[in-house]
């Protein structure tokens, strides 16, 4: 039996968890709407999220369910998750109800909602952004599925125009019959169930199709999870007659993943590292991503490139790993230009070109790519590929690195704050780098912070336990002395329990 809490008269929370030496890699938030009181009520999404919910849970996610939430309840519920996704390597949100678009952007309907306008929607709604929000600071991977635009909640008469007005119409309304596309940042996936401007279908069964063909392919070992998302696209589109398109936005790192682990018979992949992570793609899925890349999925195109720079792999063949990567950064991609920037700085797989590195480097910096950017700063701390030492520069792509949640940039900015290099901050705001970067979930700085506290001054050191007793991590002396007590809530902070 799992337990269950009532934070509310009306509100169903229940919680998948099980005690564990770490904070769970893997959580997720799963919401089901369907008692609506003033809109039509939904059939099926109570028993998709609720089936989504043990569906995830035993594939290994901390899961909270709710259902039947109202918009105050929702936003409460966003504000744990967020806090709890800090410490998680992915972060996955699925939301089934009513959904809306009110002038180019995506609203989730809660329960309590009178909605009769665009404002309306506005007031009492939760946007798409803000789930965004809620699982931004997941370490490696985020992921929200919208099973939601199943109808017009507000009736087939009602139009929502531009001006937040009602107006009578003979035509389904755009806002009801349909969500707008999705632009979220790099490293966050976004599912909707239908295409923009397309309707999803609540199902003559027991699930909506869309819900079926997730909980039927999640569970499948071994099926890397953009693969994964593709299959379930084809298998809503057979089982509605081509009615319904799943469709998918975003787009996430180079790294691998498997929502239900390794096929049968394979070891865990463990790694962060692309390269090795790659390398336990079987042959059948790697046709699968040739047939991606041809289509012009520059993740495809990452994931082979990585499979051909493992010198450990049969298919090791750093020339045609550069192929991959030119067509995916002449695609626009940030990691592909980071990426050919090192093979072209190294001389690996194509002639040295220092030029054409620091090209890229710049190339995927502008599109805001951490890693470049911290690189960056090196370069010009340094001196490298013919730029000179310019250590007032390296600072700035250092700074903007560490505002990215960088962890290494996080801890190294830190360190000149510190050191008093930045004349602008102090000791507060070096210790607020050092938080986020625990939080980050980079071992380095754990390790740092738990072995060497003394690199840092006394006053940073205080700054430090005033940040973590902000977040009731810590509850001793601002003394600056990282005994037992600091050292147990520096743990906490970076996601390690009791």
């Amino acid at each position: 039996m799992y337990p269950v809490i009532r934070p509310f008269a009306i509100l169903l929370v229940l919680l998948w968890s099980s005690a564990a030496t770490a904070a769970s890699d893997r959580v997720a938030l799963v919401i089901g709407m369907g008692a609506y009181r003033s809109i039509d009520p939904l059939e099926n999404t109570l028993n998709d999220s609720s089936d989504m919910a043990e569906t995830l849970s035993n594939i290994g996610f901390d899961v909270t369910l709710a259902q039947d939430a109202t918009s105050a309840q929702l936003y409460q519920l966003l504000d744990d998750f967020a806090f709890q996704s800090e410490t998680a390597d992915l972060a996955l949100i699925y939301y089934a109800g009513h959904g809306i678009e009110v002038q180019g952007e995506n609203f989730l309907i809660p329960v309590d909602a009178k909605v009769s306008s665009n404002r309306d929607v506005q007031r009492q709604s939760v946007s798409l952004k803000q789930l965004l929000g809620a699982v931004e600071r997941a370490r490696k991977m985020r992921i929200v599925i919208l099973d939601s635009c199943r109808d017009n909640p507000l009736g087939d008469l009602i139009q929502l125009d531009q001006s937040g007005n009602i107006q009578r119409s003979g035509q389904q309304s755009r806002g009801g019959g349909g969500l707008a596309a999705a632009d979220p940042d790099r490293g966050t996936l976004v599912a909707f169930a239908a295409k923009d401007g397309q309707v999803a279908l609540d199902g003559a069964g027991s699930n909506s199709p869309y819900a079926r063909a997730l909980m039927e392919k999640m569970v499948e070992p071994g099926l890397e999870i953009s693969l994964m998302f593709r299959q379930v696209r084809d298998r809503v589109l057979e089982q509605t007659g081509n009615l319904q398109e799943p469709h998918t936005y975003g787009s996430l790192t180079g790294v691998p993943f498997y929502l239900a682990g390794p096929a049968e018979g394979e070891s865990q992949i463990a790694s962060s590292d692309a390269v090795d992570a790659w390398a336990a793609i079987k042959p059948d899925q790697e046709e699968q991503l040739l047939a991606l890349a041809d289509l012009g999925d520059t993740r495809s195109m990452l994931g082979l490139a990585y499979m051909r720079l493992n010198p450990n792999e049969g298919r090791f063949d750093p020339a045609e790993a550069v192929k991959f990567l030119e067509r995916a950064a002449k695609s626009g991609s940030p990691e592909a230009q980071f990426e050919l920037a090192k093979l072209y700085e190294r001389g690996t797989g194509v002639a040295r070109d220092e030029k054409r590195a620091l090209e890229l480097y710049r190339l995927a910096a502008e599109q805001d790519f951490a890693d470049a950017i911290n690189d960056l700063g090196f370069l010009h701390y340094q001196g490298g590929l013919g730029l000179p030492a310019d250590p007032q520069r390296a600072l700035s792509y250092f700074e903007r690195a560490a505002d990215l949640r960088h962890p290494q940039a996080q801890f190294n900015f830190a360190a000149l704050i510190d050191d008093g290099l930045i004349a602008s901050k102090g000791p507060d705001d070096a210790a607020k780098y050092l938080y986020a970067a625990l939080r980050s979930g980079s071992s380095d700085v754990l390790n740092l912070l738990s072995e060497r506290p003394n690199m840092f001054t006394p006053e940073t050191r205080r700054a430090l336990q005033r940040e973590l007793k902000s977040y009731d991590f810590y509850t001793g002396a601002i003394d600056g002395d990282f005994g037992p007590g600091t050292q147990r809530s520096i743990r906490l902070a970076y996601g390690l329990s009791e």
